[in-house]
């Protein structure tokens, strides 16, 4: 568990206790980022992908994945960004076999933000390691990858359509890799015949942040893990 820091803002001056939130690491324990007690949170301004993340070291089983950098909301409007110390990137992270994951604590989902940090701490959980985003943008919601795997999340109110399914399958074709569908709303019925065809696993994120497998294939992986 993390320890609690004062954080001020700079806008109104105003003192918040803040601890950071644990997710789960693939081989189950909860981890937290190191919060920096010397460092000096700053104003979110504006949203850029990398900003967004910060290296942790699980202290279990050694592995170091990318967690959402933590921030804070001051009741003047102002959300504040927390200073965290990155993991050391030194040594490469071990894999923690399927077998050893726990139970999975989901991200509640409000914002899409939230929807797509609770599809990477699902994949994170699965075993998939080195979760960014993705090179291509897709033609709708956000585009992440980790290391042979491709996946997409939808945080619209639109049900996923074939073409989505399908687009996704062909970028990742081009890479080589393995795909997954995340959506809030679902799926359109020929959606879901599309994805058992081209093999693609789809899943449904609820609002606690959950991922529901929607076909067979989402609950392979759901129950398997990422391959070895």
């Amino acid at each position: 568990m993390s320890e609690s820091v004062s954080v001020r803002c700079p806008v109104c001056r105003r003192e918040h206790l803040y601890e950071a939130p644990a997710y789960p690491c693939a081989c189950g324990e909860p981890v937290a980022p190191a919060l920096d007690p010397q460092g000096t949170a700053t104003a979110v301004t504006h949203r850029a992908w990398d900003d967004e993340w910060v290296g942790v070291r699980c202290g279990a089983c050694d592995r170091e994945s990318q967690w959402p950098r933590p921030e804070v909301g001051c009741p003047c409007g102002t959300v504040l960004r927390v200073p965290a110390v990155r993991a050391d990137t030194g040594e490469t992270p071990r894999k923690a076999p399927a077998a050893a994951r726990r139970a999975f604590q989901p991200v509640t989902i409000r914002t899409a933000r939230d929807a797509v940090t609770a599809a990477a701490v699902y994949l994170r959980w699965l075993g998939y390691r080195d979760i960014r985003r993705a090179d291509q943008r897709p033609p709708t919601g956000i585009g992440i990858a980790a290391h042979g795997l491709l996946a997409q999340v939808d945080p619209t109110v639109r049900p996923a359509s074939p073409r989505d399914v399908e687009c996704l399958w062909l970028t990742a074709m081009t890479e080589s890799a393995a795909c997954v569908y995340f959506s809030l709303a679902g799926y359109a019925p020929d959606a879901r015949t599309s994805a058992d065809a081209l093999g693609v696993p789809l899943f449904v994120l609820d609002l606690t942040g959950t991922p529901q497998p929607v076909n067979g294939l989402a609950d392979a992986l759901d129950a398997e893990g990422a391959a070895r």
